[in-house]
């Protein structure tokens, strides 16, 4: 007789929060319906907000120059290619070369030392890592434009001005501190028992580089190579002082319309358009991999 009253106790608790829940969950769900309509707009704004000059800047290199130049602007001017015409009749291609070369070459160096570097400071840790890492991040304290004069005095004595080997060596060596840092905690993610079992069956370092960590932490792979590439592809400081005419890349090509004469804003917008496209695409291509990548370790 006892155990009865007591079994439906023990059902009837349940039952009790489970009602109390149930008052409770339009309520919950009500607020939340309120605030994602609001929280929408907002990243909706934000985005437009961004995304407003960038549709600009393309709308304006569809106009000619008189329209380009109107004060307030004319956003419905007669669109032409005449700009995109006159911007290729001006050779840009030998100018987007070398700026491919030097930003495809560079990452690609950066991340043949970077990978190991961060395989050396994050899965096998050297002693004393942490003053290691801080070591290259000491290297980026030191402003650009204070290294010039030293780098140009360099390159000049070792007859390397107007090349385009120089701006590759450079970069790699500006976005290799960058590359290590990001890598040391993309590999930090990669689970010890991969590469324990990897050197039981004997896997040597390259072998464990290649096929066990480089599929591993491919979104960060991507991320540090996407970032290094826009890094060395928007350079301009050393571009434009030690190259002349057969180095010159594309932020160079950029200062060539504006001239004594006034500044050609069209043109400089197609311009702007062109050399933007190949970041554009890069990151469109490998945007899944870069999301992983940069929201790798953010959850545990």
């Amino acid at each position: 007789m006892t155990d009865v009253p007591m079994t439906r106790a023990a059902v009837a608790v349940p039952g009790a929060g489970l009602r109390k829940l149930l008052r409770r969950r339009p309520d919950d769900q009500g607020a939340a319906a309120r605030l994602s309509p609001l929280w929408t707009f907002v990243a909706w704004l934000a985005t437009l907000a961004f995304f407003a000059p960038v549709a600009w800047m393309v709308l304006t290199s569809f106009h000619q120059e008189a329209d380009a130049a109107t004060n307030p602007p004319t956003p419905f001017a007669s669109l032409t290619f005449d700009q995109y015409r006159l911007l290729f009749s001006r050779d840009i291609t030998p100018f987007l070369l070398n700026s491919a070369m030097a930003s495809v070459i560079s990452t690609l160096l950066v991340l043949a030392f970077a990978v190991p570097t961060a395989y050396a400071l994050s899965i096998k840790p050297v002693q004393k890592w942490t003053d290691v890492m801080f070591f290259f991040l000491s290297t980026k304290f030191l402003p650009a434009i204070a290294a010039l004069l030293p780098v140009y005095l360099i390159v000049k004595d070792a007859g390397m001005l107007d090349n385009v080997w120089t701006l590759i060596v450079l970069y790699t060596a500006m976005n290799l501190p960058i590359a290590v840092w990001m890598m040391r905690s993309f590999l930090a993610e990669v689970p010890k028992e991969i590469l324990e079992a990897a050197e039981v069956d004997g896997a040597g370092l390259l072998t464990v580089l290649w096929r066990i960590v480089a599929p591993v932490a491919a979104p960060g792979l991507a991320a540090t190579s996407l970032i290094c590439f826009i890094f060395s592809w928007n350079e301009f400081m050393f571009a434009v002082n030690l190259t002349a005419t057969n180095a010159s890349t594309a932020p160079v090509f950029l200062v060539g319309f504006i001239t004594s004469e006034g500044l050609f804003l069209a043109r400089l917008c197609a311009a702007a358009t062109l050399v933007s496209l190949p970041v554009l695409i890069a990151g469109f291509a490998a945007q899944d991999k870069l999301v992983r990548g940069l929201s790798l370790g953010a959850v545990k």
